[in-house]
């Protein structure tokens, strides 16, 4: 645990950067009945039924120093998605720093390995060299700050019924690029100092 929060209370080094990562499901829902819209003194109706068009998955980076946010939307989470999120982060995302330092939690996708699976050795082992990779402890993903992210996401561009990818990959472009322009970033009061107060239990010397 302060293996993470130590690295939020670092200062922004951009050869370094702390990037969180993980990932949720999300239902595409669709209307039965087009919705309708709004009137003079009467709200937008939506009717009740609607329909259900499968599941996707959202892959969340998040560089909290720098308030920068990446969704990408996948049809699966499976290792080979993963490998190909981090090198992503490597090559595309972060090609000029010296070692990105991954904030994520213990899902056994999680790990370097999934770069062998996906990527012959020698890309694999060139990507994983420039990971760093920070688990959160077990039952503590709170502790990932793209839990934050996700949240605002479901708040703010998935509260509503989208009923295909092409359009989630819209909304959610939309709501990424307004929020990266503002570089919204979090704010993170929780320090180790608070960790051994608060979660003294978990301290055998306390």
């Amino acid at each position: 645990m302060e293996d993470v929060l130590a690295l939020y209370h670092e200062s922004y080094d951009p050869l370094y950067p702390t990037v969180c990562f993980d990932e949720m499901s999300y239902q595409l829902l669709d209307h039965t009945r087009p919705p309708l819209p709004i009137e003079s003194g009467r709200p937008a109706r939506v009717d009740y039924e609607y329909k259900r068009n499968g599941t996707c998955n959202l892959f969340g980076f998040f560089e909290p120093h720098r308030g920068w946010r990446h969704i990408k939307v996948t049809d699966r989470r499976t290792k080979l998605d993963v490998a190909e999120c981090l090198r992503e982060l490597v090559e595309e995302h972060y090609p000029h720093a010296k070692k990105i330092r991954v904030v994520l939690d213990n899902l056994n996708v999680h790990t370097p390995w999934t770069l062998y699976e996906r990527y012959p050795a020698e890309q694999a082992r060139r990507i994983a060299s420039r990971l760093e990779f920070h688990h959160t402890p077990a039952h503590a993903s709170w502790l990932n700050m793209i839990e934050i992210e996700f949240s605002a996401l479901a708040r703010q561009c998935l509260s509503r019924r989208l009923g295909d990818t092409d359009t989630l990959c819209r909304e959610i472009a939309a709501w990424e690029t307004a929020r990266n322009a503002a570089q919204v970033k979090v704010d993170w009061r929780f320090t180790p100092g608070d960790a051994r107060t608060a979660l003294a239990r978990h301290y055998p010397n306390q």
